[in-house]
Parts: structure tokens; sequence; C-alpha cells
């Protein structure tokens, strides 16, 4: 092949710079996702009888929490190297942010905002469990911009083997030249998860969504299952995964993920909680039906 591989320029991962002020791709790709993410919402909440001011409130609040919690979560699991370099802990733009803490804390959040407007949790798991993956889509691009969250180098024996792995599977040239750090090609795991996403979510989109089988909630496990599932695999690929003991943190949190929100379903429909297909559900309709059986119950009761 006799590529000139020294001369590639590695990608800028500056958008913008003004002066001393300095914007990342990191944060427009990241914004990018959250805008494609509350469009969605408010689209999909006007089919489901859900006002858009929700989704904005969430957003406005769950948004910051969010990134709090993917910092506060990488950095706990990587405490020992933030304790000798303390100065690194508000270093976001370097990258860092990880989507476990992402998830945990948006729940969290979402739990405690919609129990006090009496509003039920499932059906808006559903509509936001689309929004991340699509900012994950985007935001792992931002990974590529800092040449991070790269997997191991490719296993041959010269550079012209490595790239020609690479350009076998199909990858963008653009891509393949951000794969070449510090003397050899890496496998681009972030590309890897990204195209593992867009099939979840063209999955969601197009079928589960229209399945008068899946129930309310069950769009958002299997977002949670699957980009679980795909993590588990991607994860022995990558070269900085968090660690707890021998273990990958993120693989010990997606097997554990798979193994609760598996049992979550099974009970609920054993239970018969909330048993409303999502493709019918419409938010008005189940408060008007919500508020009749309160009625009945209240009239029994006397």
């Amino acid at each position: 092949m006799n590529f000139d591989h020294y001369n590639i320029t590695a990608p800028d991962p500056i958008f913008l710079r003004i002066g001393s002020l300095t914007i990342h791709w990191y944060a427009i790709l990241i914004l990018i996702g959250v805008a494609c993410a509350i469009i969605y919402a408010v689209v999909e909440g006007k089919k489901r009888g859900i006002e858009s001011e929700l989704f904005i409130d969430l957003v406005s609040v769950g948004l910051p929490l969010s990134i709090l919690g993917t910092r506060v979560y990488y950095v706990l699991f990587n405490l020992e190297w933030f304790l000798q370099n303390p100065s690194r802990i508000l270093a976001i733009h370097e990258g860092g942010l990880a989507v476990h803490g992402a998830i945990i804390v948006a729940g969290l959040y979402a739990w405690w905002a919609l129990r006090k407007k009496d509003i039920p949790l499932w059906p808006i798991l559903d509509i936001v469990a689309v929004g991340f993956f699509m900012g994950q889509i985007t935001g792992r691009f931002g990974n590529f911009m800092n040449q991070e969250a790269h997997g191991h180098a490719i296993n041959a024996p010269t550079l012209d083997a490595q790239r020609e792995f690479l350009t076998s599977l199909f990858i963008p040239e653009f891509i393949v030249n951000g794969m070449f750090i510090n003397g050899n090609y890496y496998h681009p795991t972030f590309l890897y998860e990204v195209i593992w996403n867009i099939v979840g979510l063209l999955i969601i989109i197009f079928v589960l969504r229209r399945l008068s089988k899946i129930l309310v909630g069950e769009i958002a496990a299997f977002y949670a299952v699957w980009y679980s599932f795909g993590r588990i695999f991607i994860e022995t690929l990558r070269t900085d995964s968090l660690m707890i003991g021998p273990l990958m943190t993120a693989q010990v949190i997606s097997i554990g993920a798979i193994v609760v929100i598996a049992g979550i379903v099974i009970r609920r429909r054993k239970n018969e909680t909330l048993l409303i297909p999502y493709s019918t559900f419409n938010l008005e309709q189940f408060q008007k039906e919500k508020q009749k059986k309160s009625a009945g119950k209240k009239k029994r009761g006397k």
C-alpha cells in the first residue's frame, strides 16, 4: 500500500476559537443530540397527549444533573487518579463523561419530578429512551474528535495491514485517519457503539412503537437492555475502561441492568401493572380513566 501514515492530520477537537474562548466539538455534538432528543420528545409527546412543556421542564433541570452525574460517576470510578490531579475534575471538555451516570441520574430525577406531577413514569421513559440513543450517537463522535474511547491497536504486523483491516470494514477514510494515534491504528469502538445504537434506535422507531404487544415501559426496557448488551462486548475492545478491581465497571453495570430490567418486565406483566400498549397510550385518556376508577372506589367505600 505504501501509505504515508505519518502525514495524517489528527481531528481538531476545537470547534471554534474566539480569542481565549474555545468551544469544543464534544460540547457541540452533545448539544446537537440533546436538540434532536427534545424535538422527538415534543413531536412524539403530542401523539401521546403529553404537553411539550413537560419535556422542556425535565430537560432544563435533568440535563445539567445528568451531565453532573456522568462526571461524578467517571470521577468516582477513577478516584485515585483524580485525587492526584484534582484540577482536572471539572475538565469535561477533555471527555470523561460516563453514560451510565447520566442514565442513573436522569432516571432518578424523572421519577421524582413526575411523581410530584402525578404523571406515570413509564411512558415518559419510553420517549426519553429514544432521546438517549440520539444523544449517545452524536456524543460518541465527540469522543472521536478527542481521539478517546477507542479500542486496542489493530493486531496486524504493519501499519499498512492495520489500515487495510479498517478499510475492509468500509469505514469512512476520515475515521480511519482519526484512528491513527501515536504510531498505531486503533479499533474505532466509538463507531461500533454508534452503529449498534443506530440499529437499536431504528428498531424502536420503525418496529416497537407500532407493535400492539409492546406495553408502556417496554421501549425504555428495550433501550436499556440493547445498549447494555452491546456495551458488554464493545467494552472488551476498549483501553480506557473504568474498573472495579479486576472487572470492567461498564460490564458489571450492564449485566446487572439486564438482569434487573428483565425481572421488572416479567413482574409487571404478571402483576398486570399498567398493561397498556405503547402504540395506543394517551396520557389525557389515561388520567381520565384513572380519575373514574378513583371516583368509583370512593363511591363503593361509602
